[in-house]
């Protein structure tokens, strides 16, 4: 099941959720192929979503959950990155990543 949380991190301009499947991450690839979400949203284990796109990731299919559910379920559905595979894996989190960085990243992301 494809699973997203509100969008309430903040960050770059925008507000942010987190998109995540408990199934299998091509189902999470799938969904997010057809919303047009670009490939580099993708971090590891979920997507970050735009507010912007929220309701349509819904209407496409995407089951509204609270934060603490959605990593519930990520953990439990053994999906969820670990911060250390994370960091291995040439990942980082959002409280790390530079502003510069960000801010192209993030620019860019409704570019496809």
């Amino acid at each position: 099941m494809i699973l997203i949380d509100p969008p309430t991190w903040e960050g770059w301009d925008t507000t942010w959720s987190h998109l995540v499947s408990d199934t299998s991450l091509e189902e999470l690839h799938e969904l997010a192929g057809r919303v047009g979400l670009p490939r580099r949203l993708f971090d590891l284990d979920h997507y970050d979503v735009p507010a912007r796109e929220y309701e349509r990731v819904v209407a496409a299919g995407a089951v509204e959950v609270s934060g603490r559910e959605l990593i519930t379920r990520l953990r439990a559905s053994g999906l969820r990155v670990s911060a250390a595979d994370r960091a291995r894996a040439g990942g980082y989190p959002a409280r790390h990543r530079s502003k510069a960085r960000g801010r192209a990243r993030w620019r860019t992301a409704g570019d496809g």
